[in-house]
């Protein structure tokens, strides 16, 4: 998470915090798609799909840099991000 933030390794003072978020991510992304990680760590060989691990990144990413629910600049969401992502997972069925 740090990496993907940007942030130094030894800037500790946040760490409560970005766990806090990636807790709150996994939940989100689970919910989002309808599936436990723990099902789709069991059906993908022991391991999260990259594309989710990078779903819930964006989504800490947004949350970190963003802390209230509204923002003075203006903003543009990136075709091809978050939802597009999750919206791959979302019917897994025919994945497996």
């Amino acid at each position: 998470v740090k990496k993907h933030l940007l942030l130094d390794f030894d800037f500790t003072e946040d760490d409560q915090y970005l766990m806090a978020l990636s807790e709150v991510a996994e939940s989100v992304v689970e919910r989002h798609i309808g599936y436990k990680f723990s099902d789709l760590v069991e059906k993908n060989g022991g391991e999260l799909p990259m594309p989710l691990q990078h779903a819930m990144l964006l989504f800490i990413g947004q949350l970190y840099a963003n802390r209230e629910s509204v923002t003075f600049g203006s903003a543009t969401v990136l075709p091809h991000a978050y939802e597009y992502i999750l919206d791959l997972y979302t019917n897994l069925d025919c994945w497996y």
